[in-house]
């Protein structure tokens, strides 16, 4: 591809290395150091003029280093007289900051959008951003990509004669209506109150589950603390199996140990937009890669085509396709 050039961060090198195959280009070489008084210094080692500049860095563990250090770059990018800049983001993590639920809060969704502009971003390449508000933090074009098709050709290779699609609460009840339909299945949803980043609590599931085979769809799963008060709901409704599916699998503070200790938990599905813990290990979890979709829509980008057609089977179609 001609005039492209794809650098990533410290965030994910190995999905940086594997979208740049799917691609066929090199992944150009990022210089990180740190000087004395602990501040970042970022040189991208490549020419960057007048090229379509890619940046690939997830917000993930240690997130305000990540952020700072992709600063760096949009402002390398733009010293550099890339003629445009697109961060590519699997995963934003402040996006789980949308709203001023509480006073004095600070909504860091949209603050640390703003400092993306600031810094020099010309567009967004997202992976299932938490709430749709947090598509109009952005005063640049952002495409909002979902791993719906990754994992739904996943559960196509299963029995789904008895299964159902339970969303944890109705804020994700559209995604999983929409995975429901993909799959041909029902859907049902948990009533969730939360209480605090790691105690909630889910009073009812709404819709049929007794019995049948349950995929939980949610969107990330950090500590699990949602995931493990729906099960207790459902293993009191009397379900036959449980599947656990997400795009984000943070799975902190051995969520994921937690979750496959579970006796109904059949299979732990998640994809790679985030790197996978450290230590980790079950032989219940499923990784699936969601670097051929962020290659084609870079491609796509890249070659000033639609990327509409990567929207598909979104509740309410795509978000913003360029």
């Amino acid at each position: 591809m001609k005039d492209i050039a794809v650098f990533g961060g410290s965030a994910h090198p190995e999905l940086a290395a594997e979208v740049c195959s799917h691609l066929d280009v090199p992944l150009l070489p990022t210089r990180v150091d740190r000087f004395a008084n602990d501040c970042l210094e970022v040189q991208l080692q490549a020419n960057c003029r007048e090229r379509d500049v890619f940046l690939i860095q997830p917000l993930v563990q240690p997130v305000q280093e990540n952020l700072v250090e992709l600063l760096l770059m949009l402002d390398a990018a733009r010293g550099a007289s890339a003629a445009r800049t697109t961060v590519v983001m699997p995963h934003y993590a402040y996006a789980r900051s949308d709203k001023k639920d509480a006073p004095r809060i600070s909504i860091g969704g949209r603050l640390v959008a703003d400092l993306m502009v600031a810094a020099g971003a010309s567009r967004v390449l997202a992976m299932t951003l938490h709430s749709p508000q947090v598509h109009g933090f952005f005063s640049i074009p952002v495409d909002h990509l979902h791993a719906l098709r990754e994992l739904a050709a996943h559960f196509r290779g299963t029995d789904l004669s008895n299964a159902v699609v339970v969303s944890p609460d109705l804020g994700n009840a559209k995604e999983a209506a929409a995975f429901a339909r993909m799959l041909g299945v029902g859907v049902a949803a948990g009533a969730k109150q939360r209480f605090s980043d790691d105690r909630v609590s889910i009073s009812a599931v709404i819709g049929e589950v007794t019995g049948r085979d349950v995929i939980v769809l949610d969107d990330e799963i950090a500590k699990g603390s949602t995931v493990i008060e729906l099960l207790q709901r459902l293993r009191e409704l009397n379900v036959a199996s449980v599947r656990i599916a997400c795009t984000h699998g943070l799975f902190s503070s051995g969520a994921l140990k937690r979750l496959s200790e579970q006796p109904e938990v059949q299979e732990i599905v998640c994809t790679n937009t985030v790197p996978f813990p450290v230590g980790e290990h079950t032989g219940k979890l499923k990784v699936l890669s969601i670097a051929p979709a962020l290659a084609e829509a870079m491609r796509r980008i890249h070659n000033g085509e639609s990327v509409s057609a990567l929207f598909d089977a979104r509740p309410g179609g795509s978000d913003q396709p360029g």
